[in-house]
C-alpha cells in the first residue's frame, strides 16, 4: 500500500484501496483507484447477462463492455482527481494522493484521461451504434460529478447516476435497443444510483468537519452525521426495492430473488458497522462490503441464466 507523510502532524497517512510500488502502471491504477472498479462493473454485467435473454452474446462483446466501463471511470476519476487537487492538498486525509503529493503532474493525469476518454469512445464505437451516439452524453455526466460538491448536498446522487450508466450500458450494447417493458432498465438504474448514492453519503462521513471549514457540500455537512445514516438507509431501502421491481420487468427467476435478498441483507450488515459516533470501521464498509455486494449479485444473476 502506499504510504505518504502528513507534513503537519508528521503522522503516516494512507488511503486504501491503493498499491505500493512507484511505477507508471502502478501511478495510473492509484490515481483512479483501480480496486474501485470492482464496485459497479459487476452491475454492467447484470445488464449483459438480462440481455443475453433476448440476444446472443460474444466474448468481445463482454470484453467491449469491460474496457467501455472500465475506461469511462478511468476518465472520471482522473479528472476528479484533476480539479480536486488543491482541495486534496488541504485534506490530511487525501494529501498523499499522487497529484498533491507530487508523485504525478496535472499533464501527466490528463494526458491520461484524454487516452482514457477516447478509447471509451472506441468501445462504444466497437459495441454498437447506439452506445456510440449515447457514449459522450454519459462521459459528460460522469466527468461533470466533479464540480457537483461545490455548490450541492446532493453530488452522492450524481455520482449514483453516473455510475447508474453501468446496467443500462451493459444492456444497451447486447440488444442494440431499450428494455421492453421500459421500466425494467429505469428500476435497475434507480437501484444502483442509490446504492452508490447511500454509500457514497457513508464515505462523506470521514470528511464532515474538513467539508464545513472549506465550504465544500454533502448530505453529512448538511443534514449531520445521524440523519446522514438515515438518509443512506433510506437509499438503500430503495436499491433493494428497486432491484426486485427490475426483476420482475426481466421475468427473472428464484436465483434472482435470492440475489436480491442477500444484497438486502449485506446492505445491512454495511449500516450496522458504522454509528453516528463511531466511523472507526468505516473503510470496511465502504471497500468491502459494497465490492461484495456487487459481486454477489452477478453470481446469483449468472447462476440463474446457467440454469435457463
Amino acid at each position: 500500500m502506499m504510504r505518504g507523510k502528513d507534513p503537519l502532524t508528521s503522522a503516516t497517512v494512507r488511503e486504501g484501496q491503493t498499491f505500493r510500488g512507484q511505477g507508471l502502471l502502478l501511478r495510473h491504477a492509484n490515481l483512479v483507484r483501480l480496486p474501485h472498479t470492482i464496485f459497479a462493473l459487476p452491475f454492467a454485467l447484470v445488464g449483459v447477462v438480462l440481455a443475453s435473454y433476448i440476444a446472443p452474446i460474444t466474448p468481445n462483446d463482454v470484453i467491449w463492455v469491460v474496457v467501455a466501463f472500465t475506461t469511462a471511470r478511468f476518465a472520471a476519476m482522473g479528472f476528479n482527481r484533476i480539479v480536486d487537487r488543491e482541495i486534496d492538498a488541504r485534506n490530511p486525509r487525501t494529501r498523499s494522493r499522487e497529484i498533491p503529493s507530487g508523485t504525478m503532474g496535472v499533464r501527466e493525469a490528463s494526458v491520461a484521461v484524454a487516452i482514457a476518454s477516447v478509447v471509451f469512445f472506441v468501445a462504444a464505437w466497437q459495441l454498437n451504434m447506439l452506445c456510440l451516439i449515447l457514449s459522450p452524453l454519459a462521459l459528460t455526466w460522469v466527468l461533470f460529478y466533479s464540480y457537483t460538491k461545490r455548490f450541492t448536498r446532493w453530488s452522492h446522487l450524481v455520482l449514483g447516476v453516473g455510475l447508474s450508466i453501468a446496467p443500462v450500458g451493459g444492456y444497451l450494447a447486447i440488444t442494440g435497443h431499450w428494455s421492453d417493458p421500459w421500466w425494467m432498465l429505469i428500476a435497475l438504474a434507480i437501484a444502483v444510483a442509490t446504492w452508490v448514492g447511500g454509500f457514497d453519503i457513508l464515505y462523506a462521513l470521514q470528511d464532515v468537519s474538513f467539508d464545513r471549514e472549506n465550504g465544500l457540500y454533502s448530505v453529512p455537512v448538511s443534514f449531520g452525521e445521524a440523519n446522514a445514516l438515515g438518509i443512506a438507509r433510506i437509499l438503500h431501502f430503495v436499491t433493494v426495492a428497486a432491484l426486485a421491481v427490475g426483476g420482475l420487468g426481466a421475468g427473472a427467476g428464484i436465483l434472482y430473488y435470492a440475489g436480491v435478498v442477500v444484497a438486502g441483507l449485506l446492505l445491512l450488515y454495511e449500516h450496522s458497522l458504522v454509528k453516528p459516533n463511531d466511523f472507526s470501521r468505516l473503510d470496511a464498509a465502504f471497500f468491502t462490503m459494497n465490492g461484495v455486494i456487487s459481486i454477489v449479485f452477478l453470481g446469483f444473476v449468472f447462476a440463474e441464466r446457467l440454469l435457463r
